[in-house]
């Protein structure tokens, strides 16, 4: 019987240890429920930091000049450039200049050999004074037949004669001369001289190569000529016109844009492409010193007046683009639809989001919230060398 009484004893205590121990977790659990709870309505009652910002962090937007255009594609060449060719058949003996060389107007480029040509020149030389003798003698003889004629001892069909025979040595004369002529003329072709000064661009030959007439030899260019050779589409053709301003950049000059006006627009435009070709000269003095160098811009034909703003005032995610506006001593996440884009200043244009006299931030920040407070403080007397940024109150 006590056997009996102890096993239900021990039997009783140990459920109630097993119930106190199921209760346990639970008011664990409990309890950290409740100091989460109580975590997450602090975290809601922390108000948002105060931005204290100074004028040099806001942007006042106002509206801008804005040009725009046709695109205008093409190269940078120069207006001055000469394609020196052979115009005699000769093997070319001596190469005076390399590529990349000044030259001078009357410089020697290149020397062909003149050895058949300068007998040609003595052929023609001797013709020349042979038919000079000719001319000398058949005058005599005609104004022998002339005083003879005179005194009645010869007929008049001798002294018409003498006549006939002093023209035809006079007009082979001036053929003779001719053709001495002509042969120095070929001469002076064996040396190849600069047309003005410039640059050697390319060298098309070396020595003891054959020059056939019409053969490339040598290019020279003046480097101070340059002006931009571009294309117009023909379907915005009708906007171009001669003295517009155009903006361009040019690869190899990157970060630097060339201003320049129309110089000319061909008439006509390209059979295959259907483009226009338009001249623009250099409206200043620093151009590129190097020619076939790609150049892109835009013919300035229009301006208007409309909003724009600094492209790093705009935050750009994905397809839409947004700026922080300071209003009522708040921020404001306000939404933008934007245009086209400055060249000259590289400010964006505002279509929708924004009016005149209304202050963004220059330079957002990443940790920005919509209402969040901004105080602007007095500007200083003396402006900084860098633009403070935004701090935490």
């Amino acid at each position: 019987m006590l056997r009996k009484s102890l096993l239900a004893l021990a039997i009783a205590s140990a459920l109630v240890a097993c119930g106190k121990s199921a209760k346990e977790p639970e008011k664990a659990g409990a309890s950290a429920s409740a100091t989460a709870d109580a975590g997450k309505k602090d975290e809601k009652k922390e108000p948002l930091v105060t931005l204290q910002m100074s004028p040099e962090d806001t942007v006042t937007v106002e509206s801008n000049a804005l040009a725009s255009g046709p695109v205008i594609t093409g190269s940078i060449q120069p207006e001055r450039r000469a394609d020196l060719r052979a115009e005699v058949g000769a093997i070319v003996l001596q190469v005076l200049k390399e590529n990349g060389e000044p030259v001078k107007k009357g410089d020697v480029l290149l020397r062909l050999d003149e050895t058949s040509i300068r007998d040609s020149v003595n052929s023609a030389d001797e013709a020349t004074r042979a038919a000079e003798q000719t001319l000398a003698q058949t005058t005599r003889m005609f104004e022998r037949q002339k005083t003879l004629l005179a005194s009645g001892m010869v007929s008049t069909q001798a002294q018409e004669d003498a006549e006939m025979r002093r023209n035809n040595a006079q007009s082979d004369l001036a053929a003779a001369r001719s053709r001495s002529v002509a042969a120095r003329q070929q001469l002076t072709r064996t040396v190849v001289r600069a047309p003005f000064d410039g640059i050697v661009s390319e060298r098309k030959v070396s020595s003891g190569d054959t020059a056939q007439v019409g053969k490339e030899l040598i290019k020279v260019i003046d480097p101070s000529s340059m002006r931009f050779e571009g294309l117009v589409s023909a379907d915005k053709i009708g906007v171009v016109k001669v003295g517009q301003p155009v903006l361009f950049r040019v690869n190899g000059y990157p970060g630097q844009n060339f201003s320049g006006k129309v110089k000319r627009v061909d008439p006509a435009a390209n059979a295959v492409t259907r483009q226009v070709e338009v001249l623009v000269e250099f409206a200043e003095p620093a151009q590129p010193r190097v020619a076939g160098l790609y150049a892109e811009g835009r013919v300035e034909s229009q301006v208007t007046s409309t909003l724009m703003i600094p492209p790093s005032s705009l935050v750009q995610a994905g397809d839409s683009s947004y700026v922080w506006r300071v209003k009522g001593g708040q921020l404001a996440k306000v939404p933008l639809t934007i245009g086209t884009r400055d060249e000259r200043s590289g400010r964006w244009q505002v279509l929708s989001g924004l009016t005149t006299g209304d202050m963004v931030v220059r330079v957002p920040g990443a940790g920005f919230k919509d209402g969040q407070k901004v105080e602007l403080s007095a500007p200083k007397a003396v402006a900084s060398a860098t633009s403070p940024a935004a701090t935490g109150k």
